[in-house]
């Protein structure tokens, strides 16, 4: 089913040209390799090692590079001790705090000493961040590299991890006696046991999949290997002729579209009139290791679509592809314009890239070596285990997702009120050997798609060969698809496009129901015959609205519906929603 010859994965033997099961050197190489990464987490160590040597070496013979950092560490040194001669004063302080660090916000961090401690390290900070940073000859991605490799290991050394030097901490202690420490090893070993055993930490009984998510009413109408095809029950007396087709990433469970009743984007659809079906992705285990990139085209969207036109009679469907989901769908879209299929009446991409170029700090992760060294793991088991892919979207926002995590939970002694999105998160699901292999080499590392080299069914595909019309949305936090990734949609495809951007990550910033507060976006349409503005002209000509980007969502899509009219025939019920593949673990 996938176009191995094409698209250059994995070839027959599983492992990029080698079979380690008759090979005996290739299958030592691999299996140390997966015995490795049990220890790394993952990393390849020979991968991470490249920039390090590369700026290192570099550095070596930069003497006037050398020159600058010792004269800034000098300087640094002068204001500092000028600070402290004078008492301390905060008002004088040699380094300013960025609004956007969170780690120093407590009043008691402008007493001494912890105010001259914040500022040493800040100091440290801005020295190493110089360090790594305009070396003459370092490439640009190892500098990147090195530069996030030092403000990972300058975040794990900052004073706010530690009891002795984190004055509110050590008030909390003081107030409690101490039995915030008694609570936070609690939770130390509790988190050490589950992490030992490979068990999940128990949710909350308020957090049921079935009882309190994913509740919207519908049907199982259909089922393959891949995915259960879900039908929604309509709400209202009539609805447009064209059903609404999502098609989430399979990184994660489907319902993040259709947590509580409150914030389902699914049910919302519903209320405004639309047929709406998702898809709810099979959890891959060892028997899926085999499945590639076009196993998920052909058994996902391409089979859903197929379903709905044969339920509803509809010719065209409005599509949604969230993440990975809405990278595939572009895929699947390319091929269809080129086929000259047209069901597609729309294409909505929900924090989606088809241009992996500038992919954010997670292209940090990949390059030849990283990817060969998580083929190597994967060949042990078949699939990419959620724990390992959750450790590196963790480091990416380490002070949030770690250190914060060490602060509260472990010396405040606090666990975190769990709510519908965290108990969704902690849902986990893997990724099969064949196709993470493929999607990383052929998006990652050649960006197949966006260069027009990404072949379906043995011919290219681009994205200009799509012209359906598309709804795409950024989120302005978003550590996965930065938003000027997701951007890039207006330049390559030959739409007219509806870009949107709004505040929150990748997952806060797209459930963003009615009545959230706090939230806003800007919206500006870009027309495919239009001279495309840079990401930072479109931001500041784009109109800023408060409020839900949902609704704004909804009438675009309405105006490119036919009238409301009756209500198609529920499919064939397999079973209720949510499903049976929603509760693999």
């Amino acid at each position: 089913m996938t176009d191995t010859a094409a698209n250059e994965p994995l070839d027959e033997t599983g492992v990029n040209g080698r079979d380690p099961d008759h090979d005996p050197g290739d299958m030592l190489d691999t299996a140390y390799r997966a015995w490795l990464s049990e220890f790394t987490g993952g990393l390849s160590p020979a991968a991470a090692a490249q920039p390090l040597l590369d700026w290192a070496a570099h550095l070596a013979h930069a003497p006037g590079k050398q020159a600058q950092l010792m004269q800034l560490a000098a300087d640094n040194w002068i204001r500092f001790g000028a600070y402290l001669v004078q008492g301390g004063d905060t008002g004088k302080a040699p380094v300013s705090v960025d609004p956007k660090d969170r780690r120093f916000n407590h009043e008691t961090w402008q007493a001494q000493p912890f105010h001259a401690m914040q500022q040493a390290f800040l100091l440290g900070q801005s020295w190493w961040d110089e360090a790594t940073t305009g070396v003459r000859g370092v490439s640009a991605s190892s500098e990147k590299a090195v530069n996030f490799a030092a403000r990972q290991l300058l975040d794990a050394m900052s004073p706010a991890n530690y009891l002795p030097s984190n004055p509110e901490i050590l008030a909390r202690t003081v107030e409690s006696r101490g039995q915030n420490l008694r609570l936070g090893l609690q939770n130390y070993l509790e988190d050490l046991r589950y992490a030992t055993l490979k068990e999940k930490a128990p949710v909350s009984e308020a957090y049921r999949v079935g009882e309190t998510m994913a509740v919207t009413p519908g049907k199982v109408v259909f089922r393959n290997r891949l995915i259960e095809l879900i039908q929604y029950e309509p709400v209202t007396g009539a609805v447009h002729p064209e059903p609404v087709l999502i098609v989430p990433a399979w990184i994660m469970k489907y319902y993040i579209l259709d947590l509580s009743p409150e914030n389902s984007m699914i049910k919302y659809l519903t209320e405004q009139g639309f047929t709406v079906f998702a898809i709810s992705w099979r959890n891959p285990g060892e028997d899926d290791a085999d499945l590639g990139m076009d196993d998920y085209r052909v058994l996902g969207p391409m089979a859903a679509l197929d379903q709905i036109g044969q339920l509803t009679g509809a010719e065209r469907i409005h599509t949604v592809g969230y993440c990975l989901g809405g990278t595939l769908l572009s895929i699947a879209a390319a091929a269809m314009a080129r086929d000259d299929d047209n069901r597609l009446a729309s294409i909505t991409l929900l924090a989606a890239q088809m241009d992996f170029t500038e992919a954010g700090e997670l292209t940090l992760f990949i390059n030849d070596g990283q990817v060969a060294f998580l083929e190597d793991m994967m060949w042990k088991t078949g699939y990419l285990d959620a724990d390992q892919m959750a450790g590196a979207f963790q480091v990416l926002r380490s002070n949030d997702l770690i250190w914060s995590r060490v602060q509260h939970q472990y010396l405040m002694g606090e666990r975190p009120h769990i709510n519908d999105m965290m108990a969704w998160n902690a849902d986990t699901t893997r990724m099969p050997y064949r196709m993470h292999s493929e999607y990383l080499r052929q998006m990652f590392l050649d960006n197949a798609f966006a260069a027009g080299k990404y072949k379906v069914d043995g011919r290219k595909v681009t994205p200009h060969d799509i012209t359906a019309p598309i709804f795409a949305v950024g989120t302005e936090t978003d550590h996965v698809a930065p938003w000027k990734s997701a951007y890039k949609t207006t330049v390559l495809t030959r739409s007219d496009v509806t870009f949107v951007l709004t505040n929150g990550g990748h997952n806060a910033g797209v459930v963003s129901e009615p009545g959230h507060r706090h939230r806003h976006y800007r919206v500006r349409d870009n027309l495919a015959n239009e001279h495309e503005l840079p990401p930072e002209e479109w931001e500041a000509a784009a109109e800023r609205r408060e409020g839900s980007w949902w609704p704004e969502w909804a009438a675009w899509l309405a105006a490119r519906s036919g009238e409301q009219g009756p209500l198609p025939p529920m499919g064939p019920a397999l079973c209720d929603a949510p499903g049976t593949y929603v509760m693999m673990r």
